[in-house]
């Protein structure tokens, strides 16, 4: 063997490897991650809506009267739409006040009770107007527009949400 050779030579090591590293996780523990995310929003936001709206209640119902409503109105003409709402806001102002109190509002008392008790603070005896008009006018004289509807069922369903006693 050949002297010059065999300096060269180097003996065997142990390979040191490093444990692999616990950052970046895989792709497949950020699906975790976010799934398990999503999961605690749902719940949360499940839990916030039956808390908002507890089953069996005038709130749940009409939230999902006013919500199925938004739905149709774009498929109803924009002054079907606004009878339908005109009806469905006095049904909810009778059921939380009783007949003898909200069903002799009129015109503009109506709005300005509206307004008086809207925690929003929505004008609606400005926005309104459509609400006393079209339900009662001929077809096409009052003239109101499908976001004129949206905007005021947007109103309608964050004044039903609340549940307290009204100002009388």
């Amino acid at each position: 063997m050949n002297p010059d050779l065999l300096s060269r030579m180097r003996d065997i090591h142990e390979l040191h490897m490093d444990q692999a590293s616990w950052w970046p996780p895989a792709p497949g523990w950020w699906l975790v991650g976010a799934a398990v995310i999503l999961v605690l929003l749902a719940i949360w936001w499940g839990l916030r809506n039956l808390i908002a709206y507890p089953p069996g209640t005038w709130h749940r119902d009409a939230r999902n009267q006013l919500l199925a409503l938004r739905r149709l109105s774009r498929q109803l003409a924009p002054e079907q739409s606004m009878r339908e709402l005109s009806e469905l806001l006095r049904r909810i102002a009778i059921t939380r006040l009783g007949r003898e109190q909200a069903a002799g509002l009129i015109d503009e008392d109506w709005l300005r009770w509206l307004e008086d008790q809207d925690p929003a603070g929505f004008p609606w005896t400005d926005k309104g107007q459509p609400l006393v008009k079209v339900p009662y006018a001929p077809p096409g004289q009052y003239p109101v527009t499908r976001e004129d509807v949206l905007e005021l069922i947007r109103a309608a369903l964050a004044w039903a949400r609340y549940d307290r006693k009204l100002r009388s």
